[in-house]
């Protein structure tokens, strides 16, 4: 069972929070949270994913930037990363969690499986693509998670 489900970005603040906030909406009763290889400790969603998740029905004005750290990784039952960057950073901090680490993008492509692109400091279409991404790839998680 998933009942722990971490997702993983760089800085905590564009790509995770809006995943974890689709997989929380999606998925109640389990306990989804979010953090970053290279966090941004304590600043706020970036304002364009916070506008475009508030415009998909999604809360994020209390969200913060968390360092991911290894109880976080050994407490979750999957990891979803958004890069294979992220995959191979976590590999290195925390080898015995290689085998619950996945993309989030995992489904995505027909299941061959897609990185989610940073749009950090890029432009609203970056931030727009990879948001229609991450609700593609949340939805895709859902239906193998229920």
């Amino acid at each position: 069972m998933f009942n722990n489900i971490l997702v993983v970005c760089t800085g905590n603040i564009c790509r995770s929070p809006v995943g974890e906030a689709l997989l929380k909406q999606a998925l109640p009763g389990k306990t989804v949270h979010s953090a970053g290889v290279g966090a941004l400790v304590d600043h706020p969603v970036e304002p364009t994913a916070g506008k475009l998740a508030a415009e998909s029905g999604l809360e994020l004005e209390q969200h913060r930037g968390r360092q991911i750290t290894l109880e976080m990784l050994n407490a979750a039952d999957l990891v979803l990363v958004m890069s294979d960057g992220h995959r191979r950073a976590i590999n290195q901090m925390a080898p015995q969690v290689s085998g619950k680490t996945m993309l989030f993008g995992r489904w995505l492509a027909g299941g061959q499986g897609e990185e989610i692109p940073d749009p950090y400091r890029k432009s609203e279409e970056a931030f727009q693509h990879a948001h229609q991404k991450l609700v593609e790839a949340a939805a895709l998680w859902v239906s193998k998670l229920n």
